[in-house]
């Protein structure tokens, strides 16, 4: 059985500012109606014997993550959380140790969470073609088979000659110059690093063991001392932190002695510039791409979005232009890489922008903030059905709630009341409340927040059913 292991740990910063820090690239609908991760794991339908989905997130994305698997009705084996961000050979070092322990005998299929496959059909063929090599005790990866001299990917040499469906690795390669990509690109034996693996736990485990003792070791404990959380495994913070952060290239592809690789022309692409969106996406007679309420006079080869209101464009050529309800992104196509600059230099300021959108996801639902100014925020809440947030209370704001659509029970104190359309209730400072649907649909109201100060740490909880004391 192969068993999808999907990395989701990325912040993706090349695609601000749809991609923030707690709302990655993997987690939008950048290409079609589903999201990456979503696209991700549906993508593994299409093989042969695969098992449930393992997923490695960031320990802030976990309700989103959880969420998106089950809108899609995903099979979970399980969803563990990194506590710290450390590069893809630790991630894939906890899914091992609990596969090899779960499911002995079994093949990991490790995949990113954000890349774009076009072609399913192809995609699952390659994998396919890496199995029995894979089951032989090899640690395969997928080269993407070149269609351009790109510079702005990692190559796999593979050994000149072979004409086998998994052929030995000769080499992996760092990004090239544009002379050396084309002679890359005319050897026919340079695949782009696709970042996708297939092997057995076991394999993977004793090569770190071989390679990078030291991470094996922590990773060990971090899954040992690791604890349930709702439906989360969370590993140990103290021992994942202690762990080095590497990837799985570095820390065994590029030493092992097993290392093959699968050619896959699969249309394929890594989605990490807006460049590579508008690559990847169906354009107009002129060459755009356009989302949203867009409007274009005299417009060519440029990428349009807008997500909140009307974008209007006149005479631009190769141009990307990203609209939010908080920020403008305009950039040339060719230095669109140069996005990453200001995503750095917002973060020197300490602004919300490179961090959260205007509307943020909870377990429970979502609030987006409407409007705010000094000593008053207001925000729309929806709630879904049959969820609450947690007894809670605010030492520094007061909070007055107008149901909008749907019914509300809402506790203030020692005191429990029912609210409909157009009813309203006051929250003073400091009493314990808390605002509950127990209806079949979605509970939307405003909130009003008045106060000496209005940030979102100003509050304590003391029953909460996500686990979040």
């Amino acid at each position: 059985m192969i068993m999808p292991v999907i990395l989701s740990g990325g912040s993706g910063t090349r695609l601000w500012p749809l991609s923030r820090a707690l709302y990655p690239k993997q987690l939008l609908p950048l290409f079609g109606d589903k999201t990456m991760l979503q696209d991700t794991v549906l993508r593994v339908e299409t093989i042969d014997g695969v098992g449930p989905v393992t997923c490695v997130c960031n320990d802030e994305h976990r309700f989103l993550v959880a969420e998106q698997l089950r809108q899609i009705g995903a099979d979970e084996e399980a969803i563990i959380l990194e506590p710290v961000g450390r590069n893809t050979a630790p991630a894939a070092a906890v899914a091992a140790l609990m596969l090899a322990d779960k499911h002995p005998g079994s093949l990991m299929l490790v995949m990113p969470a954000d890349h774009v496959i076009l072609d399913r059909q192809a995609f699952a063929e390659a994998i396919e073609s890496g199995r029995q090599a894979a089951e032989d005790g090899n640690l395969v990866t997928f080269g993407i088979v070149p269609n351009e001299p790109e510079t702005g990917y990692g190559y796999i040499r593979s050994v000149a000659g072979s004409e086998k469906a998994a052929r030995p690795v000769a080499e992996f390669v760092e990004k090239p110059s544009r002379e050396r990509a084309e002679s890359y690109l005319a050897s026919g034996d340079y695949f782009w690093n696709s970042g996708m693996f297939l092997f057995r736990p076991e394999v993977y485990l004793a090569e770190l063991e071989v390679n990078a003792p030291e991470m094996l070791a922590a990773c060990r404990a971090a899954v040992e001392k690791a604890r349930i959380d709702l439906d989360f495994l969370r590993l140990d913070l103290e021992a994942f932190k202690a762990c080095p952060s590497d990837s799985i290239d570095y820390a065994v592809m590029e030493k092992t002695t097993k290392a093959m690789v699968v050619p896959m022309d699969a249309g394929w692409n890594d989605v990490g510039a807006w460049s590579s969106l508008w690559e990847v996406q169906e354009r107009d007679p002129q060459g755009n791409v356009m989302r949203g309420d867009v409007l274009a006079h005299d417009v060519q080869n440029s990428y349009l979005h807008s997500t909140s209101r009307l974008v209007a464009a006149v005479g631009l050529e190769n141009h990307i232009v990203v609209e939010t309800c908080d920020a403008v992104l305009v950039a040339s196509k060719d230095r669109v890489q140069e996005v990453k600059a200001i995503v750095e230099q917002l973060h020197l300021e300490a602004r919300e922008e490179p961090l959260i959108h205007r509307r943020v996801y909870r377990p429970w639902g979502s609030y987006e903030t409407v409007d705010e100014g000094e000593r008053f925020k207001v925000k729309r809440i929806t709630v879904k059905p049959g969820a609450s947030l947690s007894l809670q209370l605010h030492h520094k704001r007061a909070e007055h709630w107008i149901v909008v659509k749907g019914t509300a029970v809402v506790t203030v104190d020692d005191r429990q009341v029912e609210l409909v359309e157009n009813e309203s209730i006051y929250i003073p400072v400091e009493a314990r409340h808390r605002l509950e649907n127990r209806g079949k649909e979605p509970l939307e109201l405003i909130e009003v927040q008045s106060g000496r100060y209005l940030g979102e740490d100003d509050i304590e909880r003391f029953e909460d059913n996500y686990g979040r004391l």
